[in-house]
């Protein structure tokens, strides 16, 4: 097989949490630059990828991430047997706890299918400080 260097750079990084200091300045910003909806989207499915790790659920954050998380199934090729998808904003509102899960689903949302397709176990990811 062939070595192609530039190749290396097409390789989406393994979702990391971010630095906290940008976290707290990202969701401090009343109106959030796509720069900042990147940020938290990615640190908030890193956070519950180490929260819930497993491979049975894909959440999708188009156009910023997806993520696979809590135990069950896995699957290796084609369709994952549960995905959730959801936009930026919304993703950000239900990590943070100012939107709960079931009021996004109620509506529209959020998209969700399959067996494990329900995450409100696992949110809010992250609390203000009082």
């Amino acid at each position: 097989m062939a070595y192609y260097p530039d190749m290396v750079e097409l390789m989406p990084a393994r979702l990391r949490p971010a630095d906290p200091e940008a976290v707290a300045e990202a969701l401090a910003n009343p109106e959030p630059t796509p720069g900042d909806l990147r940020l938290l989207s990615r640190h908030f499915l890193a956070v519950l990828a180490e929260r819930a790790p497993g491979a049975s659920v894909e959440v999708r954050v188009p156009p910023y991430a997806a993520a696979q998380a809590i135990a069950g199934v896995r699957h290796t090729r084609g369709r994952p047997p549960a995905v959730i998808e959801t936009d930026a904003a919304t993703w950000i509102a239900l990590a943070t706890g100012s939107l709960g899960w079931s009021d996004a689903e109620a509506g529209g949302r959020v998209r969700a299918s399959g067996e494990r397709a329900d995450l409100s176990p696992y949110l809010p990811l992250h609390r203000a400080d009082p």
